[in-house]
This record gives structure tokens, sequence and C-alpha cells, in this order.
């Protein structure tokens, strides 16, 4: 017990050592009214254009570009060029951040609580301007990765009792409740947060490789309600789904999600007042099954996944926008003459959050040259839907 109660400790402690200091979680949590204010303010000083803009969640006003904080390693470099990438896009008109407790071994959750603080503190932006999204079902290492990968895992998660072996999907994936609240928990650490604004369940899909669909979906209940739990404990306010290929491949497949069958569970378990309100996955000019493929079904009709989306009243964040980088140099020329001027980067940027239905484009930043250029895109108004069905002409 005493030996348990140590890596208990060293979990949670972890963040704080980093600091040297302890520290008063923040706070609150993104709000209509917090996330306007910063909007307003970023339209008056002419860094981004309304329309930048959207309020399809809740009624919060997010930017149509995001950060997202899963490239980099493990150290203290990388560390400080997303402390500062933070800063720089806050300031260009960028509210949305996301990331996972397995990003960088939890370093990118640090990272983000710490330049959340910083600003706090320095007055460049309140707790309830900014949404902060993490992710859970991976299980993360500690600061690096370990020497030994089962000793790991075996020390911290199965001797405490916070896993059984046989709740691990291929050595790496978990999200039976007891699992998920010491997840939230570690986060809400690492955030510097008293409440996540959008907790997902990061790749759910994974487990359909090791057990039934009927299985599958008993797992994903008990996640619902777990999470519906942290909601009334006023842990997060929203939640969903953050998947790679889920949403992507046909009905039939093996590793494919029904979105409105999703919903309809999160229905059961929290009434028509359920928080399954978000998700997140790969979209951009190489990668269109969002919203070119069939992929989804709302009452027996076949639709696009964008489509579903849009009548189950579920908002649309995309990974990938610009494909790690690869979509920023190459573009064909009839592409770049319809998306008009700016780097390819800034392109294929504007194409993903002009496309309908989809409301946050996030993209990995941590360089400030960047963020600088990824961001001038918040200062003009997304395609109208004329120009940008000239793409598929």
């Amino acid at each position: 017990m005493r030996r348990q109660a140590q890596v208990k400790n060293r979990l949670t402690l972890y963040p704080l050592r980093l600091t040297g200091i302890a520290k008063m979680a923040i706070k609150g949590y993104a709000t209509p009214e917090g996330t306007r204010k910063y909007r307003d303010r970023l339209v008056a000083a002419r860094i981004a254009h309304a329309d930048h803009f959207r309020e399809g969640l809740e009624g919060l006003a997010l930017s149509s570009i995001g950060l997202g904080t899963y490239l980099g390693g493990y150290d203290e470099r990388t560390d400080a060029l997303y402390l500062g990438a933070v800063k720089q896009a806050v300031a260009a008109g960028c509210n949305v951040f996301d990331g996972a407790i397995n990003y960088r071994c939890q370093r990118s959750e640090r990272v983000i609580g710490q330049a959340l603080s910083q600003m706090i503190r320095e007055r460049v932006c309140r707790r309830d301007e900014i949404l902060i999204a993490t992710k859970g079902g991976y299980i993360p290492y500690d600061g690096a990765p370990p020497r030994d990968n089962y000793a790991y895992i075996l020390q911290t998660f199965v001797t405490p009792g916070i896993v059984s072996y046989q709740d691990v999907v291929g050595d790496c994936h978990c999200m039976t409740p007891a699992y998920l609240r010491h997840q939230v928990e570690t986060s809400l650490t690492n955030l510097g947060l008293s409440c996540l604004d959008v907790y997902y369940l990061h790749n759910p899909e994974a487990q359909l490789d090791a057990v039934s669909r009927d299985e599958f979906i008993v797992r994903m209940r008990a996640a619902f309600e777990t999470l519906e739990e942290a909601v009334a404990q006023g842990k997060l306010r929203l939640y969903g789904t953050a998947t790679w290929n889920g949403y992507r491949t046909r009905p039939g497949s093996r590793g494919h999600l029904s979105l409105e069958m999703l919903v309809g569970l999160a229905s059961e378990v929290g009434g028509k007042g359920h928080h399954f309100r978000v998700i997140q996955l790969p979209y951009n000019l190489g990668m269109l099954e969002a919203l070119a493929e069939q992929t989804q079904s709302v009452n027996g009709k076949p639709i696009s996944l964008l489509e579903a989306a849009k009548v189950l009243d579920v908002y649309v964040m995309s990974s990938a926008s610009i494909l790690q980088g690869q979509l920023s140099r190459g573009l064909p020329s009839h592409v770049r003459e319809v998306l008009g001027e700016g780097s390819d980067a800034q392109r294929a940027i504007q194409f993903v959050r002009s496309t309908p239905g989809l409301g946050t484009a996030l993209v990995g930043m941590k360089q400030a040259d960047h963020v600088k250029d990824n961001l001038a895109v918040a200062r003009h108004a997304p395609l109208d839907p004329g120009q940008f069905t000239k793409l598929f002409k």
C-alpha cells in the first residue's frame, strides 16, 4: 500500500516539481460571454476578421484556427517553443488549444497550462476566453519514454489498481471508468485547471481491434457515464471523441464509428441535455472523407460526416489540417488560384476552415514563424460557398 501511494504521489506531484512551487488550480472555463469579449477585442484591433470566429459549440465564440501540440521532442527546448507559440497564438486571434495526456509524454498539457497561467497573470487574457481541449485513452508516459515499458505500466497503473492488464488493448489503450477518472484528474493537474472545456476519448476505435462491437458499445456506454459524472462534478464541461479512422471509414468496416449511434448512446446516458457535443477527425486537402464520402447514416439516410454532425448538433474540429506540413508546399495551380493569395500552408488552412459544417481547423504550431504565417489567415474571411465549390468543378 505504501508503494502504491508513492507511485500515485509521483504522478500527482510531477507538474509541481517542474515549477518548484505549489500552484492553485485556475478556476473557471470558457464561456459565451468571455469568448465573445475575446473575439470583439481582436476584431476591434483588426487582428482578426469577425467571420474568423464561430458560435456553433454551446454559444462559444471559437477561433476557426486552433493550435495543436502533438509533434515535438520530450525536451525543455520544445517546451519553450510551445510556450511561446501558445502565447503568440492568443495575441494573433487563436483561442482554441488542443492537447492530449500522451502528447510528448504529458509535456504538451503541462506547457499549455504554464502558458495559460502566465497570460492570466499578465492580464493578456482571461480563463473564460480560452477553450482548452485534451484527450484520454492512450497510456501516457511521464516526461520521457521509460526504458522498460512493461515495468512502467505495472508500477504506475497496474499495481496501484488503476487498470488491470485485461483492460488494456494493444498494450497502450484503455478507457475503463477507473482509468478515465484517473486520467481526467491527471490532466487537470498537468494543465493547472479546475475544469476542462472539452475532454475527448482518444481514438476509441482502437478498442475494436480487440473486442466485439457489442462489447465496444458496452465500454463506450461506461465511458460516457463516467464523463457525464465528471461534468456533474464540475471537472469538465463537454466531451466527445477524437478519432483518426473511425469516422472516415465506411459502415461495416472493422473500425467504423457511427456518430448517430454515439449520440444516441450519450442521450441514453445523459438524457436530452447530454454533453457529447464535439468530435475531432483528420480533414484536409488530401483527406476529404468528412466532406466527400458517405461514411455516416442518420435516420437510414447515407450522408457525410459533416452533414451528420450538423443534423446531430455536434461541433467538428479537424486535425492534420495541413497534414503535418505536407500541404505547406506544392499545391496544384488551380487549387492555388481558387484559394487565393498567400503561402500554400495558408491556402490549405483557408480550405479547411471554409468547409461548410466544419468549426475549427487545428494546426500543429510550435515555431514562431509558423504561428505568424498560419494565423495571418485569421485576418481574412473564409471563402464564400460559391468560391469554395469551384475547387470541385
